[in-house]
């Protein structure tokens, strides 16, 4: 992996299949090789070094969760009481519901995203926290900009 803080160079071929991948991380290397406009071992080698290079972290899928049973969203911002940081963040870690959640700076701690199957749910990991910490919480109406590549070229 590079040196921290070192930028990596991407040129238009390594632009080409790292948008191919978020589009579908299960693309076969045939087809990778063709959106790159090189021979499968060529594709395959690029993609390892985009791996080895920290360019690519990992190869995930994405979850509807209203699908599997959480047809409710919420984002909490968690200010935790003083000497409590560590124990709310691990009580973060521990409760599967939080899906996602940065340590952020300002007035907050963490900003966490939840899944949850009703607003009674909620409440209930809420509570949780609720004794070490302070929470505002937003329910998700809509995601119009789902997670994607930050821009790729300069």
């Amino acid at each position: 992996m590079g040196a921290p803080n070192a930028t990596i160079e991407l040129d238009a071929i390594d632009q080409r299949m790292l948008e191919a991948l978020a589009r579908n991380a299960r693309i076969s290397l045939k087809e990778l090789a063709e959106v790159a406009g090189l021979s499968s071992p060529s594709a395959a080698e690029r993609l390892r070094r985009l791996e080895e290079r920290g360019v690519i972290a990992a190869f995930t899928v994405d979850i509807a969760p209203e699908v599997i049973g959480y047809p409710l969203q919420a984002i909490v911002r968690i200010r935790p009481l003083p000497g409590q940081l560590h124990v709310v963040e691990r009580i973060i870690q521990e409760t599967p519901e939080f899906i996602e959640c940065d340590k952020v700076t300002g007035d907050d701690c963490f900003i966490g995203r939840l899944v949850v199957r009703s607003m009674g749910e909620l409440d209930g990991i809420l509570d949780k926290i609720a004794e070490r910490a302070e929470t505002n919480t937003s329910m998700i109406k809509a995601t119009p900009v789902k997670r994607r590549l930050p821009p790729l070229s300069r």
